[in-house]
């Protein structure tokens, strides 16, 4: 609807996970390249944690584009609330393993006969596991064990974690000691900075179709839209999707602060009790509820 009203081609703060719209921080490019690093030189575990909606999703999309290119075998596992037997299928099937395999142990032999092929050819596979936090100790343990099928030279089976912080506490609690200590490379996502928040707004609409010289959000409304989002490119998204539709119904060219306060007031969103600055970080200051919306 605000699409024609506004000038757009496309709407530009849909909360999909398209890598069109990667916005390179120094932390989200810091992160993309520890991931294909990590994936790319085989070696072994990488984890990527970061607060809910900070784009950790956005970014593997990034990364699965980059493996696509480099014809890197992925398996990308995103419901976390499986059995070990059942993550084991899912990591096979995904793989496209050929198997016909009757119980677990078969099924281990096949995924290793299958890396080790892989490997003799020089092609690199991955296992992408998103959700992670919600993983069981079980299945923790099992990916554990996936990790150490290798040759006396590499790592057969490329592995990345990504989940909330929660992730990070659970890698460091004694029962998984030994699966921390397999980690060799961890990175960690956080909310847009307050100096970022408009490049990104901006960004969005460029690629949206918006003319160069666009007013939608001026200074004090993206000001106000840093406050209530704290710098979570997920609720940035929600609140500026949501103001644009109202600021069509309005016929108004411009997003007004007001237009935010009714988007704030709508998704209960509050601002944080402290004054911000470049040098906090968002996910601290955020004090409002998060809307009920999908992954980005």
């Amino acid at each position: 609807m605000y699409k024609e009203f506004y000038e757009l081609r496309r709407k530009p703060f849909e909360i999909t996970a398209d890598p069109t719209f990667f916005f390179p921080t120094p932390r989200h490019n810091e992160a993309l390249a520890n991931l294909s690093y990590g994936v790319r030189w085989r070696k072994g575990f990488v984890v990527l944690t970061g607060e809910v909606g900070t784009g950790k999703t956005l970014l593997l999309s990034c990364l699965l584009d980059l493996l696509k290119r480099v014809q890197i075998a992925c398996a990308y596992i995103v419901n976390t609330r499986l059995t070990s037997g059942e993550f084991l299928r899912h990591v096979v099937a995904d793989l496209q393993v050929p198997t016909r395999a009757r119980d677990k142990s078969e099924l281990l032999l096949d995924l290793n006969k299958y890396l080790i092929e892989r490997c003799r050819r020089g092609s690199t596979t991955v296992l992408i596991v998103d959700e992670a936090h919600l993983l069981s100790w079980e299945v923790l343990e099992e990916i554990r064990l996936l990790g150490n099928l290798e040759t006396t030279q590499e790592k057969l089976l490329q592995i990345v974690l990504v989940g909330q912080p929660e992730l990070d506490r659970n890698l460091d609690s004694p029962q998984l000691r030994q699966l921390k200590q397999r980690v060799t490379l961890r990175c960690e996502l956080e909310p847009l900075r307050q100096h970022e928040v408009r490049p990104y707004i901006e960004r969005r609409l460029s690629f949206a179709g918006a003319k160069p010289d666009n007013m939608l959000f001026p200074s004090r409304t993206v000001e106000l839209i840093y406050n209530y989002s704290s710098g979570i490119p997920r609720i940035v998204n929600t609140i500026c999707e949501n103001a644009l539709v109202i600021g069509c119904a309005q016929r108004v060219r411009t997003i007004t602060p007001q237009i935010v306060e009714e988007v704030a007031s709508d998704f209960h969103l509050k601002k944080p009790t402290l004054v911000s600055t470049d040098a906090d970080v968002g996910s601290k200051l955020y004090s409002g509820v998060v809307p009920a919306v999908s992954v980005w």
